[in-house]
């Protein structure tokens, strides 16, 4: 049945769904890589479309920013909507001195400065990680595909301009890739729901070079990683 944040009706996702943090590129995501793409949700402004993909059902909606919403929508979707797997297509500053602008990261597991997991299992400081098919499956997606990808940790933060000196520091002297802000509500709740979740992220600013892509960019420039996502998703 639809929820307060989502009006599709049962059946209108498909099992598979990827899942941008921006609802304009759900939008363009659906438009471009679609066929056949239809709304099936615009409650709030959180766009999602399914279509299919070489005749194979798929979906797209937006998360929105922040771990919050992230729980919410993926909690839904997998809850309400039987959805098997979500894969995050979205964005992340690179930590790591060989790490450019445009390059693409599979997050292995996330690190957070977050409480939102704590609840979960009390006494335990709960470690999500990635569906472990879904994660092969996207690197041996990218490798067919000849793009070049690192997989690793990432870390999901509260906070976009707080200001805490030597955190990212300390995250890139311990092999984390990048940052987001959705990875680890993600990789928690289909845990937590026992489904699947992925998170493939596109490299748009350098946390210690003064280097970030346009905001056209950012919302364009996510091919290499939807190819990678949506093969995984019909692995």
């Amino acid at each position: 049945m639809p929820t307060p944040h989502n009006s599709a009706a049962p059946g209108d996702y498909a099992s598979a769904v990827l899942m941008p943090g921006d609802p304009r590129r759900a939008r363009r995501i659906a438009e471009t890589l679609f066929d056949d793409a239809r709304l099936v949700n615009e409650v709030r402004g959180m766009e999602a479309y399914t279509g299919t993909v070489g005749g194979r059902p798929i979906s797209v909606m937006g998360s929105g920013m922040g771990l919050p919403t992230m729980t919410i929508y993926a909690t839904e979707l997998y809850r309400e909507y039987g959805v098997r797997r979500i894969i995050r297509v979205g964005t992340s500053g690179g930590y790591q001195d060989d790490i450019s602008l445009g390059d693409v990261i599979i997050a292995t597991a996330a690190h957070t400065d977050s409480a939102i997991n704590d609840p979960r299992i009390p006494g335990v400081r709960f470690a999500p990680a990635a569906s472990y098919p879904l994660l092969r499956a996207a690197a041996d997606a990218a490798e067919r595909a000849g793009t070049t990808v690192r997989v690793g940790p990432v870390y999901s933060s509260d906070h976009f301009y707080l200001a805490r000196p030597g955190l990212h520091e300390g995250l890139r002297d311990h092999g984390v890739l990048g940052v987001d802000m959705e990875t680890a509500a993600l990789y928690a709740v289909a845990a937590a729901e026992g489904r699947e979740a992925l998170t493939v992220l596109t490299v748009t600013d350098h946390m210690f070079r003064d280097e970030a892509l346009p905001p056209e960019d950012r919302e364009n420039g996510f091919a290499a990683a939807a190819a990678i996502a949506i093969e995984a998703a019909f692995s």
